[in-house]
């Protein structure tokens, strides 16, 4: 049985604060991912699963505990990352073609390898016809997909993903899962997608994971067993799935409470 390409072994992250204090975001939390495996990250807001995917991807070192990939403690940018933002992280003087053919360039692909690269995902992403177009020319979900194929272009083995639909309108975001899904199958990739949308993990997802109210550590983790493909849309309407959302959302709701009360304490 291949061993986990992902592993956080009780892993705690301290920030210091600004009253000079030290806060806590994740602590002793455990988790793995295979190769291939989607798996969706939920909890209550600000409990720590930004973090989570900080300390995965080595632009935060944990404070305790480790943190593997690949059988190796990440130390620095493990190969083989992609990282897609909540915020677009396309820049807004360069065209479609050149936003996607950034990664390429700064692995030291040729300018013109990178392009042709680039200009297949974009055709891969439904963008084709756009490739000379500037973001402020393009709709969110537009702009979104371009952001897809700047994460996808490197043929990432880890695809890192923290809210990245969020914005977007209900029938958009919609879309875009579907649109995930259908990039990454056959890709190999493994995935962690954090996400305040418990449907949009349950639909995406083989497996959830429940964190608690801050500092976050494991709480459940629920197996996604719903066949692929999957129409995300179509998915929601059937029995199976709203019984694994009740489930889960069981777990997710007392941490979810918790965090609230914590929040009116705070502000009274």
């Amino acid at each position: 049985m291949a061993p986990p390409l992902i592993e956080l072994i009780g892993a705690t992250k301290r920030f210091p604060s600004g009253s000079g204090s030290v806060h806590t975001a994740v602590r002793e939390l455990s988790m793995t991912v295979d190769p291939g495996e989607f798996v969706a990250v939920v909890g209550p807001t600000g409990c720590g699963k930004s973090t989570t995917l900080s300390l995965v991807s080595g632009l935060q070192p944990a404070s305790a505990g480790q943190v593997r990939v690949n059988g190796d403690e990440v130390t620095a940018i493990p190969d083989g990352v992609g990282y897609m933002f909540q915020t677009d992280a396309v820049m807004p003087w360069r065209s479609v073609l050149d936003n996607v053919a950034s990664g390429p360039r700064f692995r030291g692909e040729s300018k013109a390898d990178a392009r042709a690269k680039a200009a297949d995902w974009i055709g891969r992403v439904g963008l084709a016809g756009f490739e000379k177009y500037y973001p402020h020319q393009l709709s969110g979900g537009m702009r979104k997909r371009v952001a897809l194929a700047q994460t996808l272009v490197t043929d990432p083995k880890i695809l890192l993903m923290d809210e990245p639909f969020s914005a977007l309108d209900v029938q958009t975001r919609a879309l875009m899962q579907d649109e995930l899904l259908r990039l990454w199958s056959g890709s190999g990739a493994a995935v962690i997608f954090v996400t305040h949308d418990l449907d949009e993990a349950i639909a995406l997802a083989d497996k959830v994971v429940v964190l608690t109210t801050s500092p976050a550590t494991v709480k459940d983790v629920f197996e996604v067993p719903l066949e692929r493909p999957r129409k995300v849309e179509d998915l929601r309407l059937t029995e199976e799935f709203r019984k694994i959302y009740s489930d889960i959302w069981e777990s997710l709701r007392g941490e979810v409470d918790k965090a609230r009360q914590k929040g009116a304490t705070s502000v009274a």
